[in-house]
């Protein structure tokens, strides 16, 4: 098959620049990569498209074309200018998707592909529009929702207007709805994904039971060939610098390894961490932050979200940040990641993510693959793919449960590095994800096309969201993002 993937703010290139590092450039970017690669490998001819950018402080994103090294002719990156030249966060794209779709279109003219995946809800607004001008089915994958980002973000009626403006949720919930009504497949990691996230009240109407046959459950995966337990020349290079922050003992370690987003939770980790120092015995917390290798210093590189998440846990630690055990890392690429990782395992260490709510879990399961034992989030994915206990699953919002979840890891990390190991092995990877993607397409290419869509404004009216802030008592999950420590 000819398959492309939409993904207007991806930003893919060669290098993996900024690959996770910015907020824009989540798990998504992972997603898209790892399993583009396997589908090609596999004959698949496949596209990446995503927004040309001319920019000097983003010179990667300029070429109209690119191509992953040692991947062949199957694979290739294109990039289409909308909304001018200069970097834009997603945000702000959403004027511009109509001129994307339709520049994707006049590319193609007659030689359509016979099919589009559409990630996150800009590359699901786009598959719309593009369905519309050619007929091409699609499938669409969320990875997150903006429904459970308002949320958590604690929106009510008195800052609806000034969060809608800066976060575009107008435009977001109207292109997710549009995305679930209009896909012939939307494909979710978990059962959980399905029946929490896209049940949601705002998504009444779009997503009905009917509907549920639509949904295709295919956890994504791990590249082995970079996260793995074996070690290779990498791991020898970066020891001594290891070493000489850690010690050359065989101390255990806390891992973390997250962009600075609030929904992340780092702080939560931080200061269940500061809280069981006593019980900890001098086990370090090392921070993996790309580009952070001295926080006071590099903070002025840092967007102002992530200054204010970083300038928490500063203030939580205080002045003196060796005298609390607490190292920060910067680690270049995920082959160093992964190397950092085992470095780690080797002594029984853990890896903690503690997100208030985790659409999946690619990180833990990374981490699991090269040997860390998990304490993770029971909020979203992880749950499910931990459930057999080959992972500690944490209540993100209690202190104590975080820091019993530390303890307990680092007591039975042998045991749970084993076994989860053994589930990454068993249940995800790239390969099986890619069979269940190429089924679920021929399966829907074999039945009757579903409506292709009328014309889809994103800019009408939200009077249903207000109508559920309202419903909702101002206050939809007011729990989730407040300071709770």
């Amino acid at each position: 098959m000819h398959i492309v993937f939409l993904n207007p703010q991806g930003n893919f290139d060669p290098k993996d620049s900024y690959l996770t590092e910015h907020p824009d450039f989540g798990g998504q970017l992972v997603y898209v990569k790892e399993l583009a690669q396997v589908l090609a490998s596999g004959g698949h001819k496949v596209d990446i498209i995503t927004r040309k950018i001319v920019d000097v402080e983003w010179p990667e994103f300029s070429a109209d074309r690119d191509v992953y090294p040692n991947t062949g002719k199957n694979l290739r990156i294109l990039r289409f200018s909308c909304g001018g030249e200069k970097f834009l966060n997603k945000e702000e794209l959403w004027p511009h998707l109509p001129e994307f779709a339709e520049k994707i279109s006049r590319f193609y003219g007659k030689s359509l592909p016979d099919f589009f995946t559409a990630h996150y809800a800009d590359g699901g607004y786009t598959a719309v529009l593009l369905k519309q001008m050619t007929g091409i089915r699609f499938s669409f994958t969320g990875h997150s929702l903006g429904a459970q980002k308002l949320d958590k973000l604690n929106v009510n009626s008195e800052n609806w207007a000034d969060l809608d403006n800066r976060f575009h949720f107008s435009q977001r919930l109207a292109a997710e709805r549009a995305s679930i009504e209009y896909a012939d497949i939307i494909f979710v990691s978990t059962k959980q994904e399905r029946d929490e996230q896209y049940k949601h009240p705002l998504y009444s109407g779009a997503f009905n039971l009917d509907k549920i046959k639509k949904f295709n459950i295919s956890p994504p995966g791990v590249n082995r060939k970079i996260f793995s337990s074996v070690t290779n020349q990498l791991d020898f290079s970066i020891k001594p610098k290891l070493d000489a922050m850690v010690g050359k003992g065989s101390c255990p370690a806390i891992i973390v390894s997250s962009r600075l987003d609030q929904k992340k939770n780092i702080i939560g980790v931080v200061k269940a961490f500061l809280k069981q120092k006593l019980s900890l015995d001098n086990v370090p917390l090392i921070l993996c932050i790309r580009g952070i290798e001295d926080p006071r210093r590099d903070i002025i590189k840092l967007s102002k979200d992530e200054q204010r998440v970083l300038n928490e846990i500063l203030e939580t630690i205080g002045p003196d940040i060796a005298v609390k055990n607490v190292h920060f890392l910067n680690v270049a690429s995920q082959l160093e990641l992964a190397a950092t990782y085992r470095y780690f395992a080797a002594r029984g260490s853990v890896f903690a993510l503690t997100s208030f709510y985790e659409p999946f879990g690619l990180a833990p399961i990374e981490a699991a693959a090269a040997g860390l034992a998990p304490v993770v989030t029971k909020n979203g994915g992880p749950s499910e793919i931990f459930s057999d206990g080959s992972g500690i699953l944490v209540d993100p919002t209690s202190l104590r449960s975080i820091g019993n979840g530390l303890i307990e890891g680092l007591k039975r990390a042998d045991e749970l590095s084993k076994t989860a190991i053994e589930r990454v092995e068993n249940k995800y990877t790239w390969q099986q994800t890619a069979r269940n993607y190429v089924s679920a397409v021929h399966e829907v290419q074999d039945t009757e096309q579903c409506h292709t869509p009328v014309y889809v404004n994103i800019y009408k009216d939200n009077e249903y969201i207000k109508e559920y802030l309202s419903a909702s008592g101002n206050q939809p999950n007011k729990n989730a993002s407040k300071k709770l420590f």
